[in-house]
């Protein structure tokens, strides 16, 4: 018999289940009602399922059939109107026979029933071109209860062992464990510790401290699980929906009771947890977008999944979870850790639904990776089935406590507090050097600058005595009364150091040609003593001079020599 694909929904008083059975026969149709259960058979097709609630035969119900699409559709009243079944999305728990119950969970005969599974295996192994039949093999050798006591335990519930031991090749790329089956938990824990203080890089923690750009892009990261209520356990449901890939692995799942003690049942609850808080880093750091590394970082981050842990407290898994996010993934930061904690409080808080739903997405990325299957056979296929069965106020009060912890960098043992208040103090010195040799590179330009412009003012200052002092020195041989008791000084002498100042020196035939044009000029203004007045008059008007003989006004006109005689050869050079 094949168990169809099915899929169930409820209004106020009916429940609604629909059956994809293709390539059967309407007529064939066979139902069977009663209470709780619920029994549908068309041939190759049976279901059989044990309901959350009680529902009725009383001629109100309504079925129809699809022929396109090969879906059956049943509504059937419930015996309570109003009445809100819980839990009709945990597919495999409702595949499960009322009553059943096994005093050994892991062990059952699967002889008799059917799998897609199995049939898959034989068809690949029908595929296979060859196959060697000369495999070594060793004779079965039973064990004492003694010696079965003394194997170390791990997987769900502390419930395997010897799984290692067949997988010795697949070991290194799925666990950190170098001997799980000689090691014990003490032992794991102390080996887990010791390569974690190994692992820790101070210059990658302090670079994701400082340089923290991209890490604020992911913590603003929303994940989808984000918009839904967590006020009861139906909202939390009606706001959750499976994909059919999902459901198809629902139906997959082969369902199983799990007889756990009060600490085997702690401990899965600490585990899931651990698991939890990897997942929720992992979606985080890739923002909703699985990668070829997310096997990796899952299991790396959980020591469940890593080092086989067992945890007694939900601080052992905080501080666990939080060492580990310093130590491998690609961010090293601790709002990493804090936002995966309330990620996973929020997980929790949304229901049994929201937590199955990142089980069957960790089980998928899992699946996905060759070595990494192995986990799902030891942890979370176990986790999707039993999830589906525990009571919704233990998952509230879980999520309660995790939100009520305390998770501080001092309680990681990685001195991180002063590790950073030294990268802080490291930075503000260099910070203090850089502004020092910024104000001493000002100050050298300032200085600089300033240099300069003194040295230009006193280039001006020189100028203007030496223009000042020419002036006066002009003033006193040119100007004022001009008598035979205070002759003027003859020019001749003061002239080559006069023109020296404000000419450049004149090349040979340059002093030539300035002599003839001095002696020409000379002869014309030749001016004898007792014409001295008509002379002076002359020169007024030409020159601009008054009466008096004082220089007025500059000429208009660039004379770069003027030479006025003004007593016998005596001559006197006004420039």
């Amino acid at each position: 018999m094949i168990t169809p694909a099915f899929d169930l929904s409820q209004d106020p008083g009916y429940l609604i289940l629909s059956i994809r059975v293709p390539y059967t026969r309407t007529s064939e149709f066979d139902l069977y009602i009663d209470g709780t259960d619920f029994k549908f058979y068309a041939k190759p097709y049976f279901l059989r399922l044990s309901l959350p609630g009680r529902i009725v035969e009383d001629g109100r119900e309504e079925a129809k059939f699809d022929l396109d699409t090969g879906l059956f559709t049943l509504r059937v009243p419930k015996e309570t109107p109003g009445e809100h079944f819980e839990g009709l999305q945990m597919l495999t728990s409702l595949l499960a026979p009322k009553g059943s119950r096994s005093a050994k969970p892991l062990v059952e005969d699967l002889s008799t029933g059917y799998s897609d599974s199995a049939g898959d295996n034989e068809e690949e192994d029908e595929n296979e071109d060859e196959f060697d039949w000369e495999v070594e093999q060793e004779v079965y050798k039973e064990r004492s209860e003694e010696q079965l006591r003394t194997l170390q335990k791990y997987g769900f519930g502390n419930q395997r062992s010897e799984v290692f031991a067949r997988l010795q090749e697949e070991l290194s790329d799925v666990t950190d464990v170098q001997n799980p089956e000689g090691t014990s938990a003490a032992e794991r824990r102390q080996a887990r510790l010791a390569a974690e203080v190994s692992a820790f890089s101070p210059d990658h923690y302090l670079a994701d401290l400082f340089e923290d750009d991209e890490i604020k892009r992911l913590l603003k990261f929303r994940p989808w699980w984000t918009n839904l209520s967590h006020s009861t356990e139906q909202e939390g449901e009606a706001a959750v929906s499976f994909s059919d890939d999902e459901k198809e692995q629902l139906r997959k799942f082969t369902n199983r009771s799990y007889l756990l003690d009060k600490t085997a049942r702690c401990q899965v609850w600490l585990s899931l947890v651990d698991v939890l808080l990897a997942y929720s880093y992992e979606l985080r750091s890739t923002e909703g977008e699985h990668n070829v590394e997310s096997p990796w970082t899952i299991r790396k981050l959980s020591g469940t999944l890593c080092w086989l842990e067992t945890y007694s407290s939900l601080q052992e898994v905080l501080v666990s979870f939080g060492r580990r996010v310093l130590c491998y993934p690609l961010y090293r930061h601790f709002a990493m850790v804090s936002e995966a904690v309330r990620d996973t409080t929020k997980i929790l808080q949304s229901g049994k639904a929201c937590v199955l739903k990142c089980l069957l997405d960790i089980h998928k990325v899992f699946r996905e990776n060759e070595p990494a299957y192995i986990l799902n056979d030891l942890y979370i296929t176990d986790y999707c089935v039993w999830i589906q069965r525990v009571k919704s106020k233990k998952m509230t009060a879980l999520a309660a406590t995790l939100q009520n912890a305390s998770l501080k960098k001092k309680h990681l043992e990685f001195e991180l507090e002063e590790l950073e208040n030294a990268a802080t103090m490291v930075a503000e010195e260099e910070e203090e050097e850089e502004e020092l040799h910024s104000t001493s590179m000002s100050a050298q330009v300032s200085h600089s600058d300033t240099s300069t412009s003194s040295s230009d003012s006193s280039g001006e200052s020189e100028d203007s005595e030496s223009s000042e002092g020419q002036s006066s020195t002009v003033s006193k041989q040119g100007g004022g009364d001009i008598c035979k008791d205070n002759p003027p000084q003859p020019i001749p002498q003061q002239l080559p150091s006069l023109t020296a100042a404000l000419f450049p020196a004149p090349s040979q035939g340059s002093r030539q040609l300035i002599q003839e044009l001095g002696e020409r000029v000379a002869e014309e203004l030749n001016i004898s003593h007792d014409d001295r007045d008509g002379s002076l008059a002359k020169a007024e008007g030409t020159s601009g001079t008054s009466s008096d003989g004082t220089l007025l006004t500059a000429s208009p006109r660039r004379n770069p020599l003027l030479i006025v005689q003004t007593q016998g050869d005596d001559r006197d050079f006004i420039c």
